[in-house]
């Protein structure tokens, strides 16, 4: 267990918090947990370092309460988690690996459409001395880091393209998703349905499928598009 400083900036005034440093980030990812359990200590401070602890008064002009757990959440859901340099390498590694496995399931060399192995994609990402950042999503990233690999080797993403048929309940809701895998053909039909063809990466198919059912109770309606159709 590691303790570390959480803050924020409210009013032009800083606010700190200790908290332990996985139960915050967990808390932060998923809004699971007790608030009561991640405090290292029930206070909040204008100054952790020099034990400076802020006063009722400041705290509800800033934050409308007084109420420590209350403003922590706020604090731990919205500001900054200090990491120590050990935690982040720690995440960086962790992160790197996710990349690394994104590329080797989901890219090929174009010229014989083999795919490339964990091993040739690390050498190369060195090559080109990628820099991975612990917070970003590892897809998106991958997808910009393809993008340099490219310039020194022939890969390319291998890819499904699925016609999906959104009911009009939940093209709002789901709209950004799909243009986020390269719609193409888009249509809205007569019901309010939104139709699409997307280029899905073959190795986020399934995470995409659960995605997608997962908010739409199972209501869309998908097709896997094949190249002699």
């Amino acid at each position: 267990m590691t303790d570390v400083v959480a803050r924020i900036k409210s009013k032009n005034k800083t606010y700190e918090i200790l908290v332990d440093c996985d139960k915050a980030l967990s808390f932060k990812k998923t809004r699971q947990g007790s608030i009561q359990n991640i405090l290292a200590v029930n206070t909040i401070f204008s100054d952790q370092k020099k034990g400076f602890k802020a006063s009722s008064t400041e705290l509800k002009d800033a934050f409308g309460t007084d109420d420590v757990f209350a403003i922590a959440e706020k604090i731990i859901l919205n500001g900054e988690i200090l990491l120590p340099q050990e935690y982040r390498e720690k995440m960086r590694e962790q992160k790197t690996r996710q990349i690394i496995d994104f590329l080797a399931r989901n890219c090929v060399d174009p010229r014989t459409g083999a795919p490339y192995t964990a091993q040739r994609i690390e050498q190369s990402l060195k090559q080109i001395g990628a820099r991975i950042e612990e917070h970003r999503n590892a897809e998106e990233q991958a997808l910009e880091i393809m993008k340099e690999l490219a310039k020194i080797m022939p890969i390319k993403i291998e890819t499904k393209r699925i016609k999906v048929i959104l009911p009009p309940e939940y093209t709002g809701k789901l709209y950004g998703l799909l243009k986020s895998y390269n719609a193409e053909k888009e249509e809205w039909l007569n019901d309010g349905s939104l139709s699409c063809i997307i280029n899905l990466p073959a190795g986020l198919q399934l995470e995409f499928y659960d995605k997608l059912n997962n908010a739409t109770h199972g209501a869309a309606i998908t097709e896997e598009i094949h190249e002699n159709k």
